[in-house]
């Protein structure tokens, strides 16, 4: 498959996030530490999540560093389970690409596209490929983020 029939483009890193049973912890050394800002919380039952959003960088070249604790511990998904929880990649087109990559054996994870906690449209990429579905994350969750017009002028 050439570049020239890919109907999207991945633009850069949107964000890292790192899970732990406790985000007090992460925020010593993510916070106080190395000096990022606290730019906003995310809660949600469904996804069992209590996160705080921190950020390096400014316009369209921030990065979001995302510190993940679970709800409860108990229930899945996971989000302390692996440290460097997921990547999140900037993409031009978010509906092209899920379009594209499903179509070309890509594996998502469960939930389809939808708003994250940033406010973007979000969908993820499944770490485990199946029969199905032979391409995955090899391990690691990657979450594909819809860039915003800012973003795609700068990196585009």
């Amino acid at each position: 498959m050439s570049a020239l029939q890919r109907p999207f483009k991945v633009l850069g890193i949107q964000q890292i996030a790192i899970g732990g049973p406790d985000k007090t912890r992460m925020q010593k050394l993510w916070v106080d530490m190395l000096g990022l800002e606290v730019t906003g919380t995310f809660k949600s039952e469904r996804e069992n999540v209590d996160e705080d959003i921190c950020a390096m960088g400014k316009g369209a070249f921030k990065v979001e560093v995302d510190l993940m604790q679970p709800l409860d511990p108990e229930k899945k998904p996971a989000v302390h389970a692996t440290p460097l929880n997921h990547v999140g990649l900037w993409i031009d087109d978010l509906p092209k690409a899920v379009e594209w990559l499903s179509a070309n054996g890509v594996r998502f994870a469960p939930g389809g596209i939808r708003k994250g906690a940033a406010g973007y449209d979000i969908t993820f990429l499944h770490p485990k490929s199946n029969d199905e579905f032979p391409i995955a994350g090899e391990g690691v969750l990657i979450e594909l983020v819809q860039a915003p017009a800012e973003v795609i002028a700068a990196l585009g």
